[in-house]
């Protein structure tokens, strides 16, 4: 499928792929040796979002700026259509039924597709003003769902409509029984990417717009409220850190790229940067574009998925990620 920018690629004939970089000695253990990077798909305007469908053994990826989801089949290979127009859907997850929620920058607003193909609004406004731009979303083990909302989809008519924010940038919990959004924090600049750990007692959240670096902070847990704020990563500013997703031993797995610092090559920083549970950087994945999103899937919950600018990517890793 073609209808942007598209970029060749050719995976590597040397093994183990070189694109895979150890930084630690516990990232030697997530490199399968015959494992090499591909590409699933080119030609999008800018990739996020991906989620994984194992039922029906399928990814979906958002298109956003061309107001589309694509779905990769993971028989045939074949890249098709499967929304569009979108809403100018960003970040996808799957609810504890199994349903897509996703983050709509066009209408502001979380949208859940019902068994049948019916999209219902689960939240567009908080105290009677619109949202900003829902940006990425997760559940939670008690089946509550959280996103993450900042400015970015109405700073330009390039991935929505250009609109004068009216809540801060913030981060929402949707209640599980009643359907009543909370706001659960408000003081991040840039809240983007979050996870919650393997035993769900824990949200880490990506602070994207952080100065001078970007940072991940992790909180305590205790049904809609959130506690014990700590600084696990800080990207000591030169990477940018995205989307990420956690394995089932709790290392952090995360969108990255440049971030324009003079001291950094943008090049050697685009791809995945692999963390432990405690924040210390153990492997990366060099991809030829930025990766903004990614996730874990395929047949064994072992192949990671990478939405990364106008292509998406894969990788078999010697991991598997945390399903809640």
């Amino acid at each position: 499928m073609r209808a942007g920018p598209s970029f060749a690629f050719t995976p590597s004939q040397r093994l183990p792929d070189e694109a895979f970089e150890i930084l630690a000695p516990e990232g030697r253990e997530l490199r399968l040796f015959s494992a090499v990077v591909e590409q699933l798909a080119t030609g999008l305007q800018w990739a996020e979002g991906p989620v994984w469908f194992g039922d029906g053994r399928y990814l979906l990826v958002s298109d956003i700026p061309n107001d589309r989801i694509l779905r990769w089949d993971d028989c045939s290979g074949e890249v098709s259509v499967f929304r569009q127009p979108s809403g100018n859907a960003n970040g996808h997850a799957r609810d504890a039924q199994g349903r897509l929620v996703s983050c709509e920058h066009l209408g502001r607003r979380i949208t859940r597709t019902e068994h049948d193909g019916r999209i219902a609004v689960l939240a567009d406004r908080f105290d009677g003003k619109p949202l900003n731009s829902p940006n990425d979303i997760t559940c939670a083990p008690d089946g509550a769902v959280w996103f993450t909302d900042p400015d970015f989809g109405i700073g330009s008519d390039w991935e929505g409509l250009r609109a004068t924010p009216e809540q801060p940038h913030g981060v929402y919990r949707i209640d599980p029984a009643s359907g009543a959004l909370t706001r659960v924090l408000d003081d991040l600049a840039g809240p983007n990417g979050l996870a919650f750990t393997p035993d769900g007692r824990r949200l880490l959240v990506v602070e994207s717009r952080a100065q001078p670096h970007r940072l991940i902070w992790s909180y305590a847990v205790d049904g809609g409220r959130l506690s014990d704020k700590r600084l696990l990563i800080d990207a000591a500013g030169h990477g940018a850190l995205d989307g990420i997703a956690l394995d089932t031993a709790g290392r952090i797995w995360c969108g990255f790229g440049g971030n324009g610092h003079p001291d950094a090559d943008p090049a050697a920083l685009d791809g995945v940067r692999v963390y432990s549970p405690e924040g210390q950087p153990i492997a990366h994945i060099h991809l030829p574009e930025r990766c903004a999103n990614l996730c874990f899937g395929g047949a064994k919950g072992n192949r990671l998925f990478m939405a990364s600018s106008h292509s998406v990517y894969a990788l078999y890793v010697n991991a598997r990620g945390a399903v809640l």
